[in-house]
């Protein structure tokens, strides 16, 4: 399980669990699918999360992109200049999630689909 300070706690208990709780406290969160889904594009810098999402806050996207890293799923790339640039992409291991968040949002794309159906239809019954 996940402890915000220390990252992911690593102890043989854990990994005795089962391992869709260790994938959601990976990518588990508000926003860390979304980052991921964004860099299957490729990299991305800081200030673009934020335009595409601008209701995410600096600190939430700052913790987010830290576990994220942390967890060896992305890499942050800090160049020397000046003003300061940093680059989030995914890692080899991070790429091997790529199709499990795109199975996420073709089931979300289903499933807005759905609501729109249901939502439809009831109110063609009113």
């Amino acid at each position: 399980m996940r402890n915000r300070k220390l990252g992911f706690d690593y102890s043989s208990d854990h990994f005795e669990g089962c391992p869709v709780e260790t994938t959601l406290d990976i990518i588990g969160g508000k926003w860390k699918g979304v980052l991921l889904y964004h860099l299957i594009d490729g990299k991305k810098r800081f200030n673009e999360f934020r335009r595409l999402y601008p209701k995410i806050t600096q600190r939430m996207l700052t913790l987010q992109l830290r576990e994220l890293e942390r967890d060896g799923v992305i890499h942050r790339e800090v160049y020397k200049q000046v003003p300061p640039k940093v680059e989030y992409s995914l890692t080899e291991f991070g790429k091997t999630l790529e199709p499990i968040i795109l199975h996420m949002k073709e089931w979300g794309e289903k499933y807005k689909d759905r609501m729109v159906n249901i939502e439809t239809t009831l109110k063609a019954e009113d």
